[in-house]
């Protein structure tokens, strides 16, 4: 283990070396609050396509999830289904119209895309504080890099807890978007190269003639653990546990291609015609890394229920698998993942405060008067100066460690999906623009409902009470859509008769 924690030391101080050099780089090409937000929408497809990937797969990817086929089995292999057609479909239905549209907008995030398509400072202002929910998508990302301090370099929880939220408010600070996506682009591929790594370090240690005999055995060795880990649908899964609880987390896998910190990589690409590149390098690269849901599989078949924590078992296989070097470099590829993800979470929530808020609310209604020079400086301070205060409350929020980092994720994942995705798709899709009032309308019940389904128990999984909320957002603003106009037209008619 000696050896395993000196070569994870040497192996995260050289990737931080370089992340580092590049956000120091990208910060002195940074010169106002668009160019921290989007990267100034000057980037390409390629760069994008893997940016997306990286911050699209967390470092849940390569700790919650396998942790979850541990605990579950076959039957988690659904959020593969979920990742690999649910996200795309997303990023296909809404992607090419919003940037179409933005072409004109010049949005830079989704609070103020929302605002300036609805022409209401409400959906602005109530898109922003609906972001907030990503603290907890933060606070999963830190739980991860902690634990990987914890288990491979001897700290304690609290204090790699403390480790990987300096680094990476340091880090965000310092680069913004063009360091994120530069910085993810390098990170996904070590998390591809892991992915496929992991999936056949499975099928050798198992090999018994054949892909589907190799598969056959490992499948008997975790029925006789548990019936339920080869089951089609496991019932002590919280996800998996039924046919309409897999449709829930195909839904919430479909509507989180839509996340605030994922539409701001569309909103950054340079040409619209190369969306169909990005969206290819996306899901090609997204493929590779998801194949590490596997090795959760493996865990269970070689090392049984001996794991002390399911975010821990993936882990567990790779010390008991790989020679040190590659424990070591798979610490790295975690903590990567992790900083993928959160950096671009950070810059999309700092946005909120700068340009949502402060730009487009309280300077545009002059409730704060100051030159437009000024509130452009003004906003860039705001949007790094946020990033610290959010690295605070995502640490406290995650002091005690959580049983599944997966679930505290997928909390701040399913409030912004539910309270979003009804304006969205309603701007994407519809002949007409909806009332203002229908959209805001839609924002409060769709959130409202996952506030009630969720907390309150009635709906225990996050991803079911998510897509349910996310239904009732879009069923809300095409009944009020519908029912404004009736009633528009109604009263358009009695004052014609008059």
């Amino acid at each position: 283990m000696e050896q395993i924690t000196l070569y994870t030391w040497i192996g995260f101080i050289a990737f931080l070396l370089l992340m580092l050099v590049i956000g120091y780089l990208s910060a002195r090409r940074m010169k106002t609050i668009a160019d921290f937000a989007t990267g100034g929408g000057k980037l390409g497809p390629y760069v994008l396509g893997l940016s997306f990937a990286a911050t699209y797969l967390s470092a849940a990817t390569f700790l919650g999830y396998p942790g979850w086929s541990y605990e579950w089995g076959f039957s988690n292999l659904w959020l593969f289904l979920a990742i690999i057609l649910g996200g795309p479909v997303g990023v296909l239905m809404v992607a090419k119209k919003i940037r179409k549209l933005n072409t004109t907008q010049k949005s830079i995030s989704l609070p103020d895309w929302l605002g300036d398509f609805y022409q209401s400072d409400v959906l602005r202002v109530g898109t922003a504080l609906i972001l907030l929910f990503n603290i907890f998508y933060i606070a999963a990302q830190f739980v991860a890099g902690a634990k990987i301090f914890e288990y491979l370099l001897g700290m304690s929880y609290t204090g790699g807890l403390i480790f990987i939220t300096a680094v990476v408010v340091v880090y965000v600070f310092a680069g913004g978007a063009i360091a994120d996506i530069y910085t993810d682009a390098i990170q996904v591929v070590i998390m591809a190269v892991a992915g496929i790594a992991v999936f056949v370090s499975g099928i050798v240690i198992f090999w018994k003639g054949s892909i589907t005999d190799t598969f056959s055995g490992i499948s008997a060795n975790l029925a006789g653990q548990n019936e339920n880990l080869v089951a089609v649908f496991n019932p002590e899964s919280l996800h998996f546990y039924s046919f309409g609880a897999v449709v829930g987390a195909i839904t919430i896998q479909w509507a989180f291609a839509s996340a605030p910190h994922l539409f701001n990589k569309v909103l950054g690409l340079r040409n619209e015609k190369d969306l169909g590149k990005m969206i290819a390098t996306y899901v090609a690269v997204a493929t590779l890394c998801v194949l590490v849901l596997f090795g959760g599989l493996y865990s269970r078949a070689a090392l049984g229920d001996s794991a002390a924590a399911a975010d821990l078992a993936l882990m567990d296989y790779i010390i008991w698998a790989f020679p040190a070097i590659f424990v070591a470099m798979f610490g790295v590829v975690i903590l990567a993942a992790a900083m993928s993800t959160t950096d671009g979470i950070f810059v999309s929530i700092s946005t909120v405060f700068a340009n949502d808020i402060f730009l487009k609310f309280l300077v545009r209604r002059k409730i704060v008067k100051v030159s437009d020079d000024k509130a452009q400086k003004i906003a860039f301070r705001i949007s790094r100066m946020t990033v610290p205060v959010i690295g605070l409350l995502a640490f406290l929020l995650v002091l005690e460690p959580p049983k599944y980092m997966g679930d505290v994720m997928w909390i701040g994942i399913s409030g912004i999906a539910a309270g979003t995705m009804g304006p969205i798709l309603q701007a994407v899709y519809a002949k007409r623009r909806a009332p203002a009032k229908a959209a805001e309308l839609s924002m409060f019940c769709g959130l409202g409902s996952y506030l009630l389904l969720y907390f309150t128990g009635v709906i225990p999984s996050t991803m079911t009470a998510g897509a349910v909320s996310t239904f009732i957002g879009i069923a809300t603003i095409n009944i009020a859509t519908w029912v404004i106009r009736l009633t528009d037209g109604r009263t358009h008619a009695e004052e014609g008769g008059v």
